[in-house]
């Protein structure tokens, strides 16, 4: 296939590193598996940072990962649009920017890369163009989705070969570069990633009180204060353990986006959030728990249970009935949810059900396609009728 030769990808870091992620994996496919040329440009280059540690943050241009990447500030520089330019999440892309698009011949294709969504909306819209109120030029809609006729989820190509690759000795590998012993033999190994607003105390004190050792590694963030406060320490640094009753709680260090990864494949269930995370719990192939991005109005709930209907689907009745009470309880969904403590029992009890079940999911996923290689070739296509 041949793949457009430049790409613009404007990101706005909004919170909690969710477009960021998403934009700066995509940047990594394009430049990495499609062989494109991929400018990347961030109005918060620290933030990223904290995903690739070699980003400078006050360097307002760098090359990192045959990515150039480039501080988005305003006025916005004089420059040569790409042939696609992607707007990340509806950021919007600089008026300077649109104004030289339209004068580029031919004029830059634009994309408009939307979140994640199961709703069964996505497929009637995915792909479509919108022509701009103000400029002569037209958005196309490119929706990432779960299911065929979307635009798919990323996945490098050869992550699922290193993931079953993995093994007992890449869990000793990963334990020790992040400063710990493997958890012992036996023990639930749990990762906790999650806003801020989750109900962290209620879960740690089901672990707490559990029949068996349950090992919680808890990344560097925002979520480490909840969980410290319900021990009753004020801060702690990654490398520390806390133990108390059945529960094991070890701070990692926030490694870079490819490692993270490691984590996930490193326990036995995932607590995830928002959307990248939340995709590479998925390809880990363990059960996972996921904390959707709260919204106004709770207009994230019924994006929940779309997934929910989907992902639960050849679930046996008790096992689906598990996962969505834990979900709905870790998510608040309802006038009264079930207890957190209660609704992990009744999932933890369904743990071979849901091992089968995410494992299962991992290929379905798989069959959907992959966003970047389908991005790639949606643009190749349009590009062929641009004047």
């Amino acid at each position: 296939m041949a793949v457009p030769r430049s790409w613009d990808i404007f990101c706005r870091v909004v919170d909690n590193l969710g477009d960021i992620g998403v934009s700066w994996r995509l940047a990594r496919q394009l430049a990495g598996e499609q062989h494109a040329a991929v400018r990347l440009w961030v109005d918060d280059l620290a933030s990223l940072r904290v995903l690739c540690p070699r980003i400078a943050p006050a360097d307002m241009r760098q090359h990192v990962e045959k990515i150039e990447v480039l501080r988005w500030q305003e006025p916005f520089s004089a420059v040569i649009p790409a042939e696609i330019a992607i707007e990340a999440f509806g950021c919007g892309l600089p008026e300077a920017y649109i104004a030289a698009m339209v004068e580029r011949n031919p004029r830059t294709l634009w994309i408009t890369l939307e979140y994640l969504s199961a709703e069964t909306w996505v497929r009637e819209h995915h792909g479509l163009p919108s022509p701009h109120p103000r400029w002569p030029l037209a958005r196309y809609f490119f929706f990432p989705g779960f299911v065929a006729g979307t635009g798919g989820v990323l996945r490098e190509a050869d992550l699922l070969a290193r993931r079953d690759a993995f093994g007992d000795a890449g869990r000793e590998r990963f334990w020790a570069s992040v400063g710990f012993r493997p958890p012992a033999a036996g023990a639930e190994v749990v990762s906790l990633f999650a806003y801020d607003n989750a109900p962290v105390g209620d879960l740690l004190a089901a672990w707490e009180r559990g029949e068996e050792l349950t090992v919680v590694a808890v990344p560097e963030g925002k979520i480490v204060g909840a969980v410290l406060g319900r021990l009753g320490v004020t801060a702690a640094e990654a490398g520390r353990i806390f133990r108390r009753g059945s529960l094991e709680v070890r701070i990692v260090p926030f490694v870079a986006q490819p490692r993270y990864d490691e984590l996930l494949w490193a326990c036995d269930c995932n607590f995830v959030r928002g959307e990248d995370s939340f995709v590479r719990a998925q390809w880990a192939a363990k059960p996972m728990v996921w904390q959707i991005y709260p919204q106004q109005e709770r207009a994230h709930w019924p994006k929940l249970e779309a997934f929910l209907d989907l992902y639960c689907e050849g679930l046996p009745g008790e096992a689906a009935a598990a996962l969505r009470g834990m979900w709905r309880a870790w998510n608040s969904v309802g006038a009264a949810p079930v207890a957190v403590g209660e609704a992990w029992r009744a999932f933890r009890a369904q743990r071979t059900a849901l091992e089968a079940r995410a494992s299962g999911w991992a290929q379905t996923l798989f069959a959907a396609g992959e966003l970047s290689e389908k991005l790639a070739q949606f643009c190749q296509d349009k590009l062929k009728y641009r004047f």
